[in-house]
C-alpha cells in the first residue's frame, strides 16, 4: 500500500506559522486556515501553520504543468552552477520562531489545566516555520523574519518551502504556484531571505514521494525544478543545508525513492545535503533510520550526505490499522536535537508541530489542545 508522508494544510503564512486566536470557538481549538479535505487510501497527516498577522491567500487548485513544455535545468540561473562545499552545522541550538498557534495558545489559557503540560512538554521545543502560501511579494520579507531571529540568538532555524504546484496530487493541500516558472520565481525570492546564518531547509515534503500522480514528462518538470530549487537555496544562503522529500519507512521502496530523488538533484552536493523522512507522520526513529540509510545507500553521491527525521509525533511508533488522521494512542517522539550521535543521521526535527490537528481532533490545521495534552501527557 502506498502511504503517504504528509498532508500539509495550504494556507496564507506569516513564517508559515499560524498564530491561534479567540473568535468565540471553545478554547479547545485554535482558528483554521481554510482546506478542503479528501480521503485517499494512503495515511497523510500534517499541517503548517500560517501566521494570522500576514497577508494571506487561500488555497485553490492548482494545474500540474504541462507535459509539453519540458523544463530543463537550463533554467537555473548561472550563479546557481558554482560549486560549494558542505558546511556542516554544528552542536548549536534550533530555533523556536516566537509566533506560532501553540504558543499564542499558552499565552491565552494560562489557567487550563492542560497549560503547563502544552508549554512545557510542546510549547518549549523549537518547530519548523511553514511557508504554505504562493505570496512572491512577501515572502522574502518573511524567511528573512526567520532567520534573522534564529542568527540572533546563535541558533538554527528550520524553514519549509511547501508552493509545489500539483501538490498533494489534488488532495487535502492541493495549491501552491500556479505553474512552474511562477514556483522557480518564488524559490529565488524564498532564498533571499535565507540570509548568511546557518538554516535547516525542508524542501517540499511529498514532493518527491508522492509523485507517481503525474505523468513521466510532469514528473520530469518537477525534478528539474526541484534541481534547480536547491542549488539556488544553496547559492543564497552560504551556510544552508537542504534536504529533499524522501517519504517515510512504510512508503516507498529505498531503491525506487533513491532513483526519484537522484533525478530530483538530491545526490548532487550543489542542490543537496540529504534527504528528510517522516514528516507529519508516525513511524519508529529507529525504522526510519534504518530506511534513510538505505536510500542515501542507493541514492550515490558524496558521503557528506545526511538524513533528517521528524520525531515530532512518532513516540509510540504508527498505528497497526495504518489510520493517520489524528489517531488514537500517539505520543511525542525524541526532542528536536542536531547531535542525534548516529551516523547519517544529521539532526531530529519537530516539522510537524504536535497538536496541529490532521482533520478529525479538529479542523485540519488547527491547534487543538485536548489533541496536543493527549501527545504530551506522560
Amino acid at each position: 500500500m502506498v502511504v503517504a508522508a504528509s498532508l500539509v494544510v495550504a494556507a496564507g503564512a506569516f513564517a508559515g506559522v499560524l498564530s491561534a486566536f479567540d473568535d468565540g470557538r471553545a478554547s479547545d481549538e485554535a482558528g483554521p486556515p481554510e482546506v478542503s479535505a479528501s480521503p485517499r487510501p494512503a495515511p497523510v497527516p500534517a499541517v503548517p501553520s500560517p501566521s494570522a498577522s500576514a497577508t494571506t491567500e487561500s488555497a485553490s487548485p492548482t494545474p500540474s504543468p504541462s507535459p509539453s513544455v519540458r523544463r530543463t535545468q537550463s533554467s537555473t540561473p548561472s550563479k546557481t552552477e558554482t560549486k560549494r562545499e558542505r558546511t556542516p552545522t554544528g552542536a548549536g541550538r534550533l530555533y523556536r520562531h516566537p509566533d506560532s498557534q501553540v504558543l499564542e495558545w499558552v499565552r491565552s489559557h494560562s489557567g487550563d489545566p492542560r497549560h503547563a503540560v502544552i508549554a512545557s512538554r510542546i510549547a518549549g521545543q523549537p518547530a519548523a516555520v511553514w511557508f504554505a502560501d504562493h505570496s512572491p511579494e512577501t515572502v522574502t520579507a518573511r524567511v528573512a523574519a526567520v532567520t534573522s531571529g534564529g542568527a540572533a540568538l546563535g541558533r538554527v532555524p528550520v524553514v519549509v518551502p511547501y508552493a509545489i504546484p500539483g501538490r498533494d496530487c489534488g488532495g487535502h493541500s492541493q495549491g501552491g504556484a500556479p505553474d512552474l516558472d511562477a514556483y522557480d520565481a518564488w524559490i529565488d525570492r524564498f532564498a533571499a531571505g535565507l540570509g548568511s546564518g546557518e538554516v535547516i531547509v525542508v524542501l517540499e515534503p511529498d514532493s518527491v514521494a508522492q509523485s507517481e500522480c503525474l505523468s513521466a514528462g510532469e514528473r520530469a518538470d518537477r525534478f528539474a525544478s526541484l534541481a534547480r530549487a536547491g542549488r539556488v537555496l544553496k547559492a543564497a544562503g552560504p551556510r544552508a543545508r537542504v534536504y529533499f522529500d524522501a517519504g517515510h519507512s512504510g512508503w516507498n521502496p529505498p531503491a525506487e525513492q533513491a532513483a526519484w530523488l537522484r533525478q530530483a538533484g538530491a545526490a548532487s552536493p550543489e542542490s543537496s545535503d540529504g534527504i528528510f523522512s517522516n514528516v507529519s507522520n508516525f513511524h519508529t526513529t529507529a525504522a526510519e533510520v534504518a530506511y534513510d540509510r538505505r536510500v542515501l545507500d542507493a541514492l550515490g553521491g558524496p558521503a557528506s550526505l545526511g538524513a533528517v527525521i521528524d520525531t515530532s509525533r512518532n513516540g509510540n511508533g504508527a498505528p497497526a490499522d495504518g489510520e493517520w488522521c489524528d489517531p488514537a494512542g500517539r505520543a511525542l517522539g525524541r526532542s528536536p536535537t542536531l547531535s542525534t550521535g548516529e551516523p547519517r543521521i544529521d539532526a531530529y526535527l519537530w516539522v510537524k508541530l504536535p497538536g496541529e490537528s490532521d482533520g478529525c481532533k479538529g479542523r485540519p490545521g488547527t491547534f487543538t489542545a485536548s489533541y496536543a495534552y493527549d501527545l504530551a501527557s506522560p
